[in-house]
């Protein structure tokens, strides 16, 4: 039987990076990882392929409608290729998966392929796919097991016309008109790709507002530009059934009046969230204890009851996000090693790659106001940027919140062109403690988006923005 300092269940980014971190600090490490690929939800069939379609889409878009502003004239018709498409987004994942098994060979970390279920605390048998099974012991385990795509009691996925977001990435034809459950995160980015290449789009949304946990004037300045996009909303509504019949779905919902409305499509995308994927891992023969919803309970440094099992990621408390996945990973890493990391959960990052990209790092105002905290908002426009006017993304603003009293920056939240990059610079101001003062003394170069930064520090500081 093979021994190991750590075992990692689990192989997307924060599976992968764990192990990493604990081959680097010298232990003898195992992953592993239920399919044959390495990456996860992330790497195979969440961040990195849905990214490609956004790209490749926006593209496509660009040609249609912009480039003859630009000057770029194309004789003939603009015609999408799904297959081609689709098959670029496939050599994106693949290269990207093969990266990490090259870390795995260069960290020398041994990867087992099968589903790994517990025996006990310390032992972890291998069921792999021929039917073989192989067993491990470790003195530490890590569980990353993820997540899944989540769905409603009554909802029956059937993978081919009533679909979740990895079918979504997967499908042989653009939709006539694409029913999407949930305004969030998933639901809109793959929304606006299928937008983009021709479908009608309709989401459907159970709150008041899309992408409801983010800050209330990005949801708004978010559904104002997709309506721009011909994206259609329906807010407030409760779906109570999705059926099927042939090739056409069924959405049957309530509106907040009450009243029943039915929506046909020829697909329907599930993307009410995700769900903690504990299936198969036997956590009860290790003695470790799950919540109601599923997931791993763990205390302020991700250990389990048990005391040489933790878990980390999507399978944990908190936002589900790669990002925050990995420095879960890095963080337990360095516990086991005798050092003492810590992560500010307040500064993990969320964003949004719709076009124009959502982005935000601490507190929304909501927030501020429920808290009772005193604050000052400074706003500025994209569209008052020279950058934005010559790369035509004029839609959006970045919006500072700030201490009324110390004028330490409480919260960003930006909506534009690159925003996914620019929110960098407000994570990296928040965690040494920056005042709006301190951003907006910054040079920032010009002519760029992050212009839009210093404005609105300035805004924020006595309202004195420059360009606006």
């Amino acid at each position: 039987m093979s021994q190991f300092d750590v075992a990692v269940i689990g192989s997307g980014p924060g599976g992968y990076v764990a192990a990493i971190r604990c081959a680097q600090l010298g232990m003898k490490t195992a992953i592993i990882e239920k399919y044959n690929t390495l990456g996860g939800t992330c790497l195979n069939v969440g961040c990195i392929p849905s990214k490609a379609m956004l790209d490749s889409s926006h593209h496509y878009e660009d040609a249609v409608k912009h480039f003859e502003e630009h000057g770029i004239e194309i004789p003939g018709e603009v015609k999408v290729n799904l297959e081609k498409m689709i098959a670029r987004k496939q050599a994106v994942v693949d290269q990207t998966t093969k990266g990490v098994q090259f870390l795995m060979d260069k960290n020398k970390i041994t990867v087992f392929h099968g589903l790994g279920s517990f025996t006990n605390a310390n032992t972890i048998s291998i069921q792999k796919a021929d039917g073989g099974e192989e067993t491990i012991e470790a003195k530490y385990t890590i569980i990353a097991t993820g997540s899944k795509p989540a769905s409603l009691p009554f909802i029956e996925i059937d993978k081919d016309r009533i679909i979740t977001s990895t079918e979504a990435l997967e499908l042989k034809e653009i939709p006539k008109h694409m029913i999407i459950i949930g305004g969030g995160v998933i639901g809109l980015e793959l929304g606006q790709v299928y937008k983009r290449l021709g479908a009608e789009v309709s989401v459907i949304e159970f709150m008041d507002r899309i992408i409801p946990g983010m800050d209330g004037a990005l949801s708004k300045e978010l559904m104002k530009v997709m309506k721009k996009q011909k994206v259609k909303f329906f807010l407030s509504h409760k779906v109570k059934s999705v059926k099927r019949e042939g090739d056409e779905v069924i959405v049957t919902a309530d509106d907040k009046k009450g009243q029943e409305i039915a929506f046909k499509g020829d697909y329907c995308l599930v993307s009410v969230g995700r769900r903690p994927y504990t299936d198969g891992l036997n956590a009860e023969a290790a003695g470790v204890k799950l919540d109601e919803i599923g997931r791993v309970i763990v205390d302020e440094h991700l250990r389990t009851n048990v005391e040489n099992i933790y878990a980390i990621g999507d399978v944990v408390r908190g936002a589900m996000l790669a990002h925050k996945a990995e420095e879960e990973g890095t963080m337990v890493a360095e516990l086991l090693a005798g050092q003492k990391p810590h992560i500010d959960y307040n500064l993990i990052p969320g964003v949004v790659y719709t076009w124009p990209e959502v982005a935000a790092v601490g507190k929304t105002e909501e927030e501020l106001k429920e808290a009772g905290v005193a604050y000052k908002v400074g706003q500025f426009p994209m569209r008052a940027l020279g950058r934005a006017r010559a790369s035509m993304d004029i839609d959006g603003f970045v919006k500072i919140l700030a201490d009324a009293k110390t004028d330490e920056v409480l919260g960003v939240h930006m909506i534009g062109a690159r925003c996914a990059d620019l929110i960098t610079e407000a994570v990296t101001a928040m965690e040494f403690r920056a005042s709006a003062e301190d951003m907006a003394r910054m040079s920032h170069a010009h002519p760029t988006y992050a212009e839009a930064v210093k404005e609105a520090a300035l805004a924020a500081t006595e309202d004195r923005a420059l360009h606006v």
